[in-house]
């Protein structure tokens, strides 16, 4: 099997910095799979993910987590503990890319995996948060469907097809950066209600991060 070649290696690193802010074990663990069973020529700075004990340890992981992120509030929670965890285990895995024998690759690609993955991370537990006091269709369960499905394709991506994989990845940075901004400015607004609750205010209510206008059709009754 071919070694992967420079535009690969560069995608996969952008991918697995991106990707662990979303999923880390997920991530360690497709990554590990596809090393033991020989599916991708794995770089050497990423030999230990294909160990058995890893791939158990970040299996069993990979359970927890999918359940966990899936029960409204719960996910809030892992996403805030995990935040000291996915941010400097994507730059580890970036960096693992291009391993000892290319330094100053490997450090580029850390101090940016490090980005990728807290641009993510950040996207991920703010958007989480808000959907978790937005009425459906936005629910739980299926953000965290979108997360599942989306971490395995854009590895798949990177390795298969990477100039569409940077194409896809400038897009889903840019769409990241927005949901950030949408969801703090929501998540702030909630704070200031609960502070005015507290402070014996009026409560001025809030209003949903992500909302759809209802076509009026004639003869409907009103809204109440």
């Amino acid at each position: 099997m071919p070694e992967l070649d420079m535009p690969q290696l560069l995608a996969l690193a952008a991918a697995l910095g991106w990707a662990s802010g979303v999923r880390l074990y997920l991530v360690v663990l497709l990554t590990g799979l596809a090393g033991y069973f020989g599916w991708v020529p794995l770089p050497s700075g990423l030999h230990l993910l294909a160990h058995p004990v890893v791939l158990v340890a970040s299996g069993f992981m990979v359970f927890v987590e999918f359940f966990a992120d899936k029960i409204p509030g719960l996910d809030s929670l892992w996403d805030m503990v995990h935040t000291v965890i996915r941010i400097p285990a994507g730059a580890a895995l970036a960096a693992g890319v291009f391993g000892g024998d290319h330094a100053v690759m490997a450090l580029v690609a850390a101090l940016l995996g490090g980005g990728f993955a807290a641009t993510a991370h950040a996207a991920k537990a703010t958007t989480r948060a808000a959907i978790n006091t937005s009425p459906e269709p936005f629910s739980n369960v299926g953000a965290s469907l979108v997360e599942d499905s989306m971490v395995p394709a854009g590895l798949w991506l990177a390795v298969a097809h990477p100039l569409v994989f940077v194409v896809l990845f400038v897009l889903v940075l840019i769409l990241s950066v927005w949901l950030i901004r949408k969801s703090w400015r929501f998540l702030r607004g909630l704070v200031n209600r609960v502070t005015r609750i507290f402070s014996g205010q009026p409560d001025p209510g809030v209003t949903s991060a992500f909302q759809f206008k209802r076509k009026e059709i004639p003869g409907d009754p009103p809204n109440v």
